[in-house]
């Protein structure tokens, strides 16, 4: 029987977040929540605060009573900041499930590189993401750093 846990991605877009959710999902059989995915589906943008801030909400409550039902649950957000964090951390072990934490370091001009390819595909194409706004996010991000790292749980072995 497999543990439940609550998996976090961290890091800024074009970190590799969304491929590393799906491949966790896959080989843990969780069940991947991806704020970026739900929005666009809701004919909605990142760029949409209100709206963000809404499914983020919703996501975060529903990814709860995934976890209450005994299912593990990838959860797809930036977590830019050291409290976000903290609290999904809190409300997971309150709730009795281990917490991982996959902070995805990538280096700014790299960041940029995959921003820029991304942004020719759809549907970021007509909404995509300068390099003004990378500039902008790069000093408000608050990586996790090893004090940090070390509150979460351990990734499990693989067999």
């Amino acid at each position: 029987m497999r543990e439940t846990r609550l998996i976090l991605t961290c890091g800024l877009p074009g970190a590799g977040k969304t491929t590393l959710a799906r491949q966790l999902a896959a080989d843990r059989g969780a069940v991947r929540l991806t704020k970026d995915e739900w929005l666009w589906a809701l004919g909605s943008t990142p760029w949409d605060e209100p709206t963000r801030e809404k499914v983020e909400h919703e996501l975060w409550r529903l990814a709860q009573e995934i976890l209450r039902l005994g299912l593990s649950v990838v959860l797809d957000f930036g977590l830019w900041a050291r409290s976000e964090r903290d609290e999904m951390r809190s409300v997971a072990r309150d709730l009795g499930v281990g917490v991982e934490l996959h902070y995805l370091d990538v280096p700014a001009d790299e960041l940029w590189r995959r921003i820029d390819a991304r942004n020719s595909q759809p549907p970021w194409d007509s909404h995509p993401i300068r390099r003004a706004d990378l500039d902008g996010w790069l000093p408000r991000f608050q990586a996790p750093d090893a004090a940090e790292l070390a509150l979460f749980d351990p990734a499990p072995e693989t067999r």
